[in-house]
Formats: C-alpha cells, structure tokens, sequence
C-alpha cells in the first residue's frame, strides 16, 4: 500500500469561490473539498500532513490600504506598482515615513527579473475568518489526526508587511532584520527526510504553490522531486494567469515532477 506525505498550499477561505471571500480562485471549493473526500478515504495512506497559511495584517505592501495614487485617493485592486511609479510620485505609501524603505523594496523586488509588485485586495488576515482553511478539509485534516494520532504541521507565510511572500519557504525579498522572510530550510529539510510520496495541492496555481514549488525545485534533492506529484485537480490559477500556472506546470514536470488528477493517481511513473 502506497504511504503518502501530503503538503497544502493556502487552503483558505479567502482564496475559495464562495461568499464573503477577498480573493476568490475558481473552482478553488471543489479543488479543496475533493482532496478533503479524498483524504477522508486514504486515512491509513497518508503518514503526514503540512499546510501553509498566508498569513497577514491587515496593512501590508501588497495590499490595497497601503498605497494611495498622486491625489491621495485609494488605489484599485490589481494594480501594479513600480519603483519608478512612486519616483514619479504617481502613488506613495500612505504613511509617508516609509517611502524610501518601500523605494528600495520594490527596486530589489524588481531586479530579480520574476516580480513586479501587484496590489491585492485585503485577505486572509491572522486570525480572520479569511485566514481559516477550507471547512471540509480541515473536518479531514481533524479526522485524520484522531485516527493517526499524529499533528498535521502549519505553517504561517507572509507575515513581514514590507515584503511580500507566495512561496511557502521564503519571501520574495528575504530580509535581514526577520527570520521568517529567509528560506525556512527546518520545512524544506522535512520535506527531504520525508519517505512517502508527496503529494501537493492548494491555491492558487498560478502563484503561491508556484512559487512554493519553485523553490522545491531548487534546493530538494532530484531523488525526493521524482518523487513527487503536483495534483492538478487540487489547485487552480488566479483569472487571467492560466498561462503562467500552465507553464510552471511545464517547468516542474521537466525537474522530473509528476502532474496527476486524484483519480488517475498511480506510483508508477
């Protein structure tokens, strides 16, 4: 019988396509509610779980309450926002104290060729109805721990409000000053050591488990990659960015990663 380590990527309510959600992903319910049933049925296969939490307050850099446009008025969901945008004086922080400290950040952020910075709506704020998991994957989560008699591991993410974070394991511009911006080498190390298959899923697609994976694929070994599936019917990209989830997609399975749907979900490769 097949021994599964399971990671979830940010299966929260603010990413579900449900009412009362800041940032709803498509089909985001019935990704989570399928690995839910899913794990509800594989209890004596699944030997551990992790899932990351994007975990914010409720003012941060890549969030709408941070910035104001050249008239002092509030900027739009979806914006992007470039170091030389503020230069121009075309938006600024709304605490005018930190525009250089921003200043630098988006400069850094914009060097490393991958990111430019995108002015989400409020979510998932620490501790907010938000920042819940997903109803019935966590009723699974919490069934599978009574009957394993183990404790599935979270993780926070994003917890800096001066530098934004998809990747489970670091933020984009890691800082000095905080630990939990650098690569979080004790969860990557764990998912090294781990035995089973692991299996991956969460939201979006497009971005966070992207960005996550991004990652695994360059500081796990090839070995534990190979043994690895991305579950395509467990995670959906953010509107408008189909193409850029299809092509980490691409990018993974060229690491040697697989790409299953739960029900098509074999060992052999």
């Amino acid at each position: 019988m097949p021994a599964y380590d399971l990671l979830i990527i940010d299966p929260q309510n603010d990413f579900l396509d449900i009412p009362g959600a800041a940032l709803p992903v498509p089909g985001a319910d019935a990704d989570m509610q399928r690995l839910a049933d899913w794990l509800a049925h594989h209890v004596a296969q699944v030997q551990s779980i992790t899932v990351t939490l994007d975990s914010h307050a409720s003012v941060g850099v890549e969030r709408t309450t941070f910035w104001r446009d050249a008239l002092g008025q509030p900027v739009a969901p979806f914006t992007l926002i470039t170091a030389a945008d503020v230069v121009a004086g075309k938006f600024a922080p709304r605490h005018t104290e930190k525009r250089e400290e921003v200043l630098r950040y988006l400069q850094a952020l914009e060097a490393g060729g991958q990111r430019q910075l995108v002015v989400w709506p409020v979510h998932c704020v620490t501790g907010t109805w938000g920042h819940n998991i997903h109803s019935g994957l966590a009723q699974a989560i919490a069934a599978w721990e009574e009957q394993s008699g183990q404790v599935c591991h979270k993780v926070l993410k994003g917890q800096h409000p001066l530098t934004e974070q998809y990747s489970a394991f670091r933020a984009e511009v890691p800082r000095a000053d905080d630990a939990r911006t650098q690569l979080n080498q004790t969860l990557m190390g764990k998912l090294a050591a781990q035995t089973g298959t692991l299996l991956v899923a969460g939201e979006a697609l497009s971005h966070c488990v992207a960005a996550s994976v991004d990652d695994m694929l360059a500081h796990l070994p090839p070995e534990r990659l190979q043994r690895s599936v991305l579950l395509t019917d467990c995670m959906s990209p953010v509107p408008g960015f189909e193409g850029m989830g299809q092509e980490f997609l691409r990018r993974a399975r060229g690491k040697g990663v697989l790409t299953r749907g739960l029900a098509n979900l074999v060992e052999s490769r």
